[in-house]
């Protein structure tokens, strides 16, 4: 993974000592709230509903073990002894007090970590596919472009004060882990028939109040240019992106005011304007110092399969159904990546303690070359695991709450904090995914489902994803009290798909009950090995609308 140089240090020291200084005259009167927001939201500090949060920058959902031990650390002394992980691959502490923060921001500087730019309007933290370098069906790595995407877009002078704030996605597989399609750009790595490395670019994608798939806008970009046509995008939405109105300043909106077309057609020609002499073009000379970082760990040739690894899963059922559900295919014989799940039923989705936090450490010392992943999913990657070395490390997980099996399940909720600790949700989103997950606590049940994604959010923000949830489940204020959106038939990939609102909202007492009743609709509807989303696609919403409502109909009258 990257390390940084002299200049990372330097860089990064300064901001803490700045950051410091304007705490401390906040602090002491000198800074109103209106001159101290935009200095905190870009060190990642927001003002939650009870305390501070502080959001820590995970680039592209890498960490080394050393820093995940440091988070532990911070979150015990400074916080409530445990952090969660978003759907951006960051890290969030919900409780740390203001005149903490400088200090916190500090000792992540010693391992080389910050919380630079994962707010305000500008270039967010960069995400990537939490399999990149490791998965089989990978076309194009995509680690070294996303960390010169980092390098490029942090304190870059041009694209500090965008009019909105602004999410770049890269993936390199023929499956989609990253919904290159759902953000503001999507760069998705390709080979065309000479086996030359570009990639297709997508603008105008995003979630939100007004959820939109993106456009390509280019079907193949030389990928030394990535840069310089990222830079050309950039100007036309600086140029022409609204700043007088916050729901509509989003790329997408743009996008979709000018047409694809005519955005294509501008931002064409702002590139073709700069970018044969633009000094961003990516040269061979910085490819190869960064792709250094990202060089294949010591990996062993192993050409067996262990014995005892093959005779636990035979015997072993708990361990075979992990094994199946949360145990992946790598590109190298013998090994495999393995999902830590942090959907433990009763613990909020995406939470974990500061001690399962220092077990996660150790297993990646001893087992992935003492490095770690964040998925999409809110969840934990030991990218490299020899085969012979999963019984140990699920076992070693299962000790810890980590070895839930249920990866693309049903529970495998993805879930914003919600009205619990955000002072903008509309809703709780954390007892509405518990609720579902007691009502769905039967692990043959859930595989007899199969897969499917289910998101939640506590406001039209959708920092839970609902848009492309299998079912989503929105968080709103109907009267002053909490109700709950409905919609399926979303989904991300190269076929991504927005959900559709099947009707009125509904009670939080009634979630368990609704979800119940879309999936014994589904399972009365499937073709054999039809997958729920599958089936919502091929019947329509209709089915599903006229029984959720029905029988909410009866228990209203019993």
């Amino acid at each position: 993974m990257y390390r940084y140089d002299a200049y990372d240090h330097a860089l990064v020291a300064e901001r803490v000592a700045q950051f410091r200084d304007q705490t401390r005259r906040f602090i002491a009167g000198d800074l109103t709230e209106d001159e101290f927001r935009p200095l905190r939201l870009r060190n990642g500090l927001y003002i939650q509903r009870h305390a501070p949060m502080l959001r820590i920058a995970i680039p592209y959902g890498i960490l080394a073990s050393r820093q995940l031990r440091k988070l532990a650390d911070i979150t015990r002394r400074y916080d409530r002894g445990y952090g969660h992980f978003s759907t951006r691959q960051n890290l969030q502490l919900n409780w740390p007090k203001l005149e903490d923060a400088p200090e916190i921001l500090a000792e992540l500087a010693g391992v080389e970590m910050h919380a630079i730019q994962t707010s305000g309007n500008c270039v967010r933290n960069i995400t990537t596919d939490h399999f990149a370098g490791v998965a089989p069906d990978e076309i194009v790595d995509t680690r070294a472009l996303a960390e010169i995407l980092r390098q490029w877009s942090t304190f870059h002078p041009e694209f500090s004060w965008l009019p909105r704030k602004f999410k770049i996605a890269l993936s390199g597989s023929a499956a989609d882990r990253t919904a290159v399609l759902l953000h503001d750009i999507g760069l998705q790595l390709i080979r065309d028939a000479a086996g030359d490395v570009g990639m297709r670019v997508i603008v105008g994608g995003g979630m939100g109040r007004t959820p939109m798939i993106g456009h390509v806008i280019r079907e193949f970009l030389p990928w030394r240019h990535m840069l310089t046509y990222v830079e050309s995008i950039l100007r036309v939405y600086n140029r022409y992106g609204r700043r007088d109105n916050i729901w509509k300043a989003r790329i997408k909106i743009l996008v979709k005011s000018l047409g694809p077309e005519a955005f294509r057609g501008e931002v064409d020609a702002d590139w073709d304007a700069h970018a044969a002499q633009s000094p961003s073009i990516i040269t061979d000379e910085e490819f190869a110092r960064v792709s250094a970082h990202f060089a294949a760990p010591a990996y062993e040739k192993l050409g067996f399969i262990d014995g005892q690894y093959l005779h636990t899963l035979a015997d072993n059922r708990p361990f075979a159904k992990w094994a199946e559900r949360n145990v992946h295919p790598h590109r190298v014989p013998g090994y495999a990546a393995v999902t830590l799940s942090l959907k433990k039923t009763g613990v909020p989705p995406g939470d974990i303690t500061a001690e399962q936090m220092e077990l996660v450490a150790d297993l990646a010392d001893r087992y992935s070359f003492g490095e770690l992943r964040v998925s999409h999913e809110q969840n934990l990657v030991l990218a490299d695991v020899k085969k012979r070395d999963l019984v140990a490390l699920w076992q070693a997980a299962k000790s810890q709450g980590l070895a839930t099996p249920n990866i693309g399940l049903l529970t495998n909720i993805v879930c914003c904090p919600g009205g619990d600790f955000c002072s903008l949700a509309n809703a709780k989103s954390i007892p509405i995914a518990e609720a579902i997950q007691r009502r769905f606590d039967d692990l043959d049940y859930l595989h007899d489902i199969g897969e499917l994604d289910l998101n939640i959010s506590g406001c039209m923000n959708s920092c839970g994803h609902h848009h492309i949830g299998h079912i989503g489940i929105l968080g709103v204020d109907k009267q002053g009290s909490e109700w709950y959106q409905v919609s399926i038939g979303g989904r991300q990939g190269s076929d991504a798909a927005l959900g559709e609102v099947i009707g009125p909202s509904f009670a939080a007492h009634d979630m368990p009950d609704v979800v119940s009743t879309l999936i014994d609709t589904y399972l009365g509807l499937r073709h054999e090995d039809e997958l729920f989303v599958d089936t919502v696609h091929r019947v329509g919403i209709a089915p599903f609308k006229q029984r959720v409502y029905a029988e909410a109909r009866e228990v209203a009258h019993a």
